[in-house]
């Protein structure tokens, strides 16, 4: 299935080289650009995309709230958002993603990972750049705001929360399954519940309930 990408960027340039990789992969077409976060919400809406990739930094309205925008839109239930940020110590990242992104990149990241970035999202899995996660994550413990979910995990038995704790160490659910001693399939069943469960997006808001929670804290083994 080809997957139907949104570019959002102020810059033209930017746009235009990340139309060009994303045009050069044979799963992916560029079905937008947008130059502001208004222009991105507005377009989102009328292509309806599989993802939109979009920059932070944009005028008229910024990244973060036109990805809150557009999590918020019910009409727009299918598409997710895979942001973009100069710089991996953007403390926009964790507002971001509690806004609904699925994930997050820095601009530096070698073509080859965008694209692999943009297959990963698409397909409903959470994606974080490596390097500045941790970091994020402790800035986000020191800025508390309400859960992005509706439950929490006292709704959880005791094995969905051993699932999501290890989703929230960024393993995926091979990882997960090798870990816990289950097949790939039933431990994808069981991050699939969970989500139902707290009336998450996918496995990016995951993240933030299990750190939010207090189930997971930066460092931890």
């Amino acid at each position: 299935m080809t997957i139907r990408v949104l570019l959002a960027d102020d810059q033209t340039l930017v746009r235009a080289a990340f139309a060009m990789l994303v045009a050069s992969a044979r799963d992916m077409e560029v079905v937008g650009e947008a130059g502001s976060g208004r222009e991105a919400v507005g377009a989102a809406r009328e292509v309806r995309p599989d993802l939109v990739v979009m920059d932070i930094r944009m005028p008229d309205l910024d990244g973060i709230e036109a990805t809150r925008l557009i999590a918020a839109d019910e009409t727009l239930a299918g598409v997710r958002v895979l942001v973009l940020t100069t710089y991996d110590t953007d403390e926009n990242i964790v507002e971001a993603l509690r806004a609904g992104a699925s994930g997050f990149l820095v601009k530096d990241t070698r073509p080859a990972e965008l694209l692999d970035a943009i297959r990963t999202v698409a397909a409903g899995e959470a994606l974080l750049s490596p390097g500045p996660t941790a970091r994020l994550i402790e800035r986000f413990l020191r800025s508390p705001s309400p859960a992005v979910a509706t439950g929490g995990p006292e709704c959880l038995s005791d094995r969905e929360r051993e699932v999501l704790a290890l989703v929230a160490r960024g393993l995926n659910n091979t990882e997960i399954a090798e870990a816990l001693g289950l097949s790939p399939l039933t431990a994808k069943t069981h991050v699939s519940r969970i989500m139902g469960k707290l009336g998450a997006r996918d496995r990016a808001q995951l993240v933030i309930v299990a750190y939010e929670s207090g189930m997971v804290t930066p460092g931890a083994g």
